[in-house]
């Protein structure tokens, strides 16, 4: 089909929707040329350079630690054999569950000075404060720590379903020329996952640049710590904004190295026969080495801090848990659900637009559309807030010198702003997850349907969606739960007198009552669990049906 011939109403509306989708990250780049007096002398000359070597000293530090834990995990509950296997390779997701932010306020409180974990070692041994060494929890060390334990999980999804989808045959080959399990993952596994791997790596940097409650915490001044300030502090938008872009210079290297890792992936084949997975028994020594490396990464990445949760939830339920809390329940389950339903109602308009449209109008626009997920949170925001004071100011402008009359806030400073930013930020997520149910629908579908005399939209409600049921309730749940974890943009945008969860975890956690924020991110953990339970069983299902496929 002709690009020419893609200037329908439909297509047309997807181009316009993409265009004001995008309007947040063009914002920011554009505003890379904007005069900002000598405030951005000033940043460059002072904080500047803590900005850029912080940011990449995280990058390096969380890509490390994700790298060994998740590649390793994943290794191990997909092609060895040792007790609890099973239970592991769901439950070391579990980790993505709990955000950042939330497992850094809980190891603060169970580390730091006054901490369970000090207070019990001067007890045992009779020390004072002063008297011995612990490791300083509120560090760029500590950082890289707590976003290293729950950022793993991405890399350790995508190794493992990159192993679960290797041919059995090379593995078996590597078994007959005398390979044991260590040198088969090292000369043949590896190789081959190589390009998921830095998929899920790229993920997890990504999430470590836009992470602001975990840093702002610990005092690690980072890109996203300084746009706040930059924006609050000195009341500098452009200045900001050109922090964002920096930013964005971090975010769009991942991408390029991430396609251009995907890229090589077409020089790895491997036979599409995929048979039971014949793993490779650990015993003695082994097994428990395995088991306990595990099990003390589930525990500190999750175990661990949703106990403590729960205990300072328990213990403060009394006092903290009122008609307040649940009002503040109420708001932030409201919110999500009302943007997870809009994110799913334009994945599904945008993913159908591009099976009814395959040209390259459609395809482009859907992939800007989608690009929202990349940008960190902080730059959406300073990418909504901008065009929209700009829009108030100027209509408050308009009716004050012609009627006297002033409008105040019509979208800055309203939940209008902050679901669009929601809905920037988490598209691609509903997207990708509704693009993909779409594609494992055959187009002898649509056809069948039009032989009924059924039109598009008919084929959709009557056809597609049932059968996407599945599809759309992840991408539901996914959106839900990110909107649901989501701060920086939520601090921003937020109208005044209305909090979230997360932001009240937050607001809290700064005051040091972290007992107190406990059941407000209890609240979000728990709301995580669900769908990462989810990700997991799709995984383990997607294997089975290839198994049932090639039997067939």
């Amino acid at each position: 089909m002709s690009l020419i011939n893609q200037f329908r109403p439909y297509p047309l509306f997807i181009l316009v929707l993409a265009i004001v989708l995008s309007m947040p990250v063009v914002v920011v780049l554009a505003h890379v040329f904007v005069p900002s007096g000598d405030i951005w002398q000033h940043l460059s000359s002072t904080v500047l350079p803590d900005y850029i070597r912080n940011s990449l000293l995280l990058m390096l530090g969380v890509a490390i630690g994700t790298l060994l834990i998740g590649v390793t995990t994943a290794w191990l509950t997909t092609m060895c054999q040792f007790p609890g296997r099973s239970v592991f390779e769901w439950a070391l997701l579990l980790p993505m569950a709990m955000p950042a932010y939330i497992i850094a306020y809980t190891y603060t409180g169970m580390l730091d000075i006054s901490g369970p974990v000090q207070m019990a070692l001067r007890d045992w041994f009779g020390w004072q404060y002063g008297d011995y060494w612990f490791p300083q929890i509120r560090s760029l060390n500590g950082a890289v720590v707590m976003l290293t334990l729950v950022l793993y999980p991405y890399v350790y999804l995508l190794s493992r379903a990159a192993f679960l989808s290797q041919s059995i045959c090379v593995l078996d080959v590597s078994r007959t020329l005398g390979n044991g399990p260590w040198k088969t993952f090292w000369r043949v596994a590896l190789p081959l996952a190589r390009p998921a791997i830095i998929a899920g790596l790229s993920l997890a940097l990504m999430e470590t640049l836009a992470d602001y409650g975990t840093v702002q915490f610990f005092g690690v001044s980072t890109f996203t710590t300084g746009i706040f300030r930059t924006w609050f502090g000195m009341g500098s938008a452009a200045a900001a904004a050109q922090l964002a872009a920096g930013l964005m210079v971090f975010v769009f290297a991942l991408i390029i190295l991430e396609r251009y890792s995907r890229r090589k992936a077409r020089y790895h084949h491997t036979s599409r026969r995929h048979q039971d997975l014949r793993r490779f028994q650990l015993t003695g020594g082994r097994a428990a080495l395995a088991f306990l490396f595990c099990l003390v990464i589930l525990s500190l990445g999750f175990l661990l801090p949703a106990l403590q949760l729960l205990s300072w939830t328990v213990h403060v339920a009394d006092t903290v848990i009122d008609a307040q809390f649940l009002r503040l329940l109420m708001n932030s389950l409201s919110l999500a659900a009302f943007a997870a339903v809009l994110a799913l109602i334009l994945a599904i308009v945008m993913a159908y637009a591009q099976r009814l449209y395959p040209g390259k109008l459609v395809s482009g626009a859907v992939r800007v559309a989608g690009m929202g997920y990349a940008v960190p949170g902080a730059v959406i925001a300073v990418g909504v807030m901008i065009p929209f004071a700009w829009f108030d100011n100027t209509v408050d402008d308009l009716a004050r010198s012609h009627f006297d009359y002033s409008t105040g806030l019509l979208l800055s400073g309203t939940l209008v702003a902050v679901t669009f930013a929601y809905l920037t930020r988490f598209l691609a997520v509903s997207l990708q997850t509704v693009d993909s149910g779409l594609t494992r629908i055959t187009h002898s579908m649509d056809e069948a349907g039009r032989s009924f005399g059924f039109r598009p939209l008919q084929i959709l409600r009557q056809i597609h969606i049932p059968m996407l049921s599945a599809s759309l309730m992840t991408a539901l749940l996914l959106v839900f739960v990110d909107v649901l974890k989501e701060l920086p943009a939520t601090l921003i945008l937020r109208p005044f007198n209305f909090n979230t969860l997360a932001v009240k975890a937050y607001e809290l956690a700064s005051d040091e009552r972290l007992a107190e924020a406990a059941p407000a991110a209890l609240a979000i953990v728990i709301a995580g669990i669900i769908p990462v339970i989810l990700l997991s069983k799709t995984i383990t299902r997607s294997r089975k049906l290839k198994l049932a496929i090639d039997e067939n």
